[in-house]
């Protein structure tokens, strides 16, 4: 298992104050794979968005935006906090079954997740996977709310 953390400065707005707001990143599989350096496998964990202290994710998901390519067969992917609940958000989406445009169904019984005095990441868990993905690109988003002091 190894973990690749692709986490860069977040696109979107982030006004401090009380209102929720979105971030997101566009995960890159070919990058993923460089920064690796093997190929990507079951139990790798893509580190996707990087969630500040004190703060509420209300809402996460993932987007395929260009479709996975490689021998890659049953690849599940889950969105959570990586030591807390990893699919809180995604709970084994068919990622190299789905097309671009595709958005991963969120769980009936998800929850939004605190994330207390530390700083953590919102990760992609490879749940499950045979073969080797090669290239794709997945969005993934995340509404926040600040419950800073």
């Amino acid at each position: 298992m190894a973990t690749v953390n692709l986490t860069i400065p977040a696109r979107g707005n982030h006004p401090r104050g009380r209102k929720p707001y979105m971030i997101q990143n566009t995960i890159d599989l070919a990058v993923a794979t460089s920064s690796k350096g093997t190929a990507l496998a079951s139990s790798d964990v893509y580190q996707c968005l990087s969630i500040p202290a004190e703060s509420v994710i209300l809402h996460a998901g993932m987007e395929v935006t260009t479709a996975l390519t490689g021998t890659s067969t049953d690849t599940g992917y889950d969105l959570g906090v990586t030591g807390g609940d990893v699919d809180n958000f995604v709970d084994g989406f068919d990622a190299d079954g789905a097309s671009a445009g595709d958005y991963a169904p969120t769980p009936a019984a998800y929850a939004p997740v605190l994330v207390g005095g530390t700083a953590d990441t919102l990760d992609i868990l490879v749940a499950a996977q045979t073969g080797t993905t090669l290239t794709g690109k997945i969005r993934v988003f995340a509404t926040l709310m600040d419950i800073s002091d």
